[in-house]
């Protein structure tokens, strides 16, 4: 059986006081329970305190996005190995936000997923369609072009040290949201196009669902074969909605 991973996307929201509440909160309130593991990934400016307040906790922190520079002239950009020196386990890459409004194409989000694994962190590749491919029909090759390109660059073994979160793009922030058997659908689908070049991978990889997850649909979602946890957005800001979904894991 695979681990379920909650992780909580903060994008650009928090403060140091508003933080260290939310953190104390999580630490506080994590369920017993085994087989399961949760994640903050705040703002860059935030992830040193962050990381330091949860070291030694059951919480793991992550970045929302990366260089895939190793150092040099990037004005504003954040090297790798620098977010792994502030202790960071994990980093977010290709999240629709970055695709859409920041323009990053698949083969960059497939040189920041190679830069992320090289530092020692986990990438969280993510992947989904709009609204519009949905109903133009188009989900699963949009989908597996986006996989492609990490395949591509990076070969199927290096998704033994890697995370997938299918998010639906028009399911995120919308109050709507896939319904357990649409999304196990998509995560099948994924998890098929692993099973065709690597077995053990396959079985392995944690696929996450990325599209409105909290307190009062994660137990029907993590129910199902395929969902091995969340990529929480609104939900994981307050402490209380954050460990309603990680009791649903430590349930499931």
């Amino acid at each position: 059986m695979r681990d379920i991973l909650v992780a909580g996307n903060w994008k650009m929201n928090g403060s140091s006081t508003a933080n260290a509440e939310l953190v104390s909160g999580i630490i506080a309130g994590v369920p017993e329970g085994r087989g399961f593991s949760l994640l903050v990934c705040p703002p860059f400016p935030y992830l040193a305190s962050v990381a330091a307040q949860a070291a030694g906790s059951a919480v793991s922190v992550g970045a929302q996005n990366v260089s895939e520079h190793q150092k040099g002239a990037f004005t504003g950009e954040v090297a790798p190995s620098m977010l792994s020196d502030v202790g960071c386990e994990y980093v977010i890459v290709g999240h629709s936000e970055r695709r859409s409004l920041y323009g990053e194409s698949s083969a960059q989000v497939a040189a920041k997923f190679q830069a992320t694994q090289a530092a020692g962190m986990t990438p969280i590749l993510c992947v989904g369609e709009t609204l519009e491919e949905r109903e133009a029909g188009t989900t699963e090759k949009v989908i597996d072009e986006q996989l492609d390109a990490v395949l591509d660059a990076a070969g199927v073994a290096a998704f033994g040290a890697a995370v997938i979160a299918y998010e639906p793009v028009w399911a995120i922030g919308t109050g709507v949201t896939a319904t357990p058997e649409q999304a196990q659908d998509m995560h099948r689908h994924i998890r098929g196009r692993f099973e065709a070049l690597n077995a053990d991978i396959a079985a392995s990889v944690q696929i996450l669902y990325g599209g409105s997850m909290k307190g009062e649909n994660a137990a029907g979602l993590l129910a199902k074969p395929d969902i091995d946890g969340g990529l929480i957005g609104g939900a994981s800001l307050k402490a209380q909605d954050f460990l309603a979904i990680a009791q649903a894991a430590a349930q499931n």
